[in-house]
């Protein structure tokens, strides 16, 4: 297929992807694109999110643009996959997205009000649950996927709880139970089993995620930052023991201390 030109429209470009993917999964097609399934494709969509966010964190706007192309394309594979199999089209999702949008903001298609993120926030639960009416019932917790990361789902599961009043009152009784999980933590090492040890850092954890939600904190962004500030960090430690004529595994540690503290200052 040739380039398009620069006044082919949106809708048409899209087309033109799922036309594409489509004609992948053609009897003779590629045969790689024709043997996924949805379950071997998981993986990748969970590697292009990855992606995405890793260009968003290093501001890199022309990369972010193809990572995103390969992200749309995750739902355009799924959504033929979905057509062959006469589950649903394409047309179907994106209807489905287009109505939801309109339905949950009320303040914006109709003449609802909300002032604050707050607001929108509040109001956008309780058309979901005005939505799940008449469906089968679950629990509170049931629309967090299990298979987050687990800090995501840590920070989606007590966002949920906390909006239906089971939560701490201020963000000095969460520090009060971070000091207390830290004593048990402190108590577990003393003769416990690594199992009583993994147990107490997750609940050591879970805290800390409740306190980054009180302080409007997101908890996966803050681990990713400090993160990003460990390889900045360590990768100067490595540069100046370079310079010296060594590595880490051969420097002691007031060496690279030191050295870690220096970067510090440069920044």
């Amino acid at each position: 297929m040739g380039a398009m030109g620069s006044g082919t429209t949106t809708g048409q470009k899209f087309e033109r992807l799922v036309s594409i993917m489509a004609r992948l999964r053609a009897p003779d097609g590629c045969p790689w694109d024709r043997e996924q399934t949805f379950d071997s494709i998981k993986q990748y969509t969970l590697e292009e999110t990855y992606e995405v966010l890793d260009a968003i964190e290093r501001r890199d706007w022309e990369h972010l643009s193809e990572e995103l192309g390969d992200f749309l394309l995750q739902a355009v594979f799924y959504s033929q996959m979905a057509a062959e199999a006469g589950l649903f089209r394409v047309d179907d999702a994106l209807d489905a997205i287009a109505e939801k949008l309109v339905r949950r903001h009320p303040h914006v298609f109709e003449d609802a009000i909300a002032k604050t993120p707050d607001d929108v926030k509040k109001r956008w639960d309780e058309i979901k649950a005005e939505e799940k009416k008449g469906k089968a019932a679950g629990g509170l917790l049931d629309g967090v996927p299990k298979v987050l990361p687990a800090l995501m789902e840590a920070q989606q599961l007590t966002d949920k709880a906390a909006r239906v009043g089971f939560d701490w009152r201020t963000a000095e009784e969460v520090i009060a139970k971070l000091h207390e999980e830290l004593g048990e933590l402190a108590e577990a090492r003393v003769g416990d089993s690594r199992e009583k040890l993994q147990g107490e850092i997750g609940d050591l954890l879970f805290v800390l995620v409740n306190l980054s939600r009180f302080l409007k904190i997101d908890a996966e962004q803050a681990l990713r930052g400090t993160n990003a500030k460990f390889r900045r960090r360590f990768g100067y430690v490595e540069q100046e023991l370079a310079k010296r004529g060594t590595a880490p595994a051969a420097a002691t540690i007031d060496e690279m201390e030191a050295l870690w503290q220096e970067a510090k200052r440069h920044e």
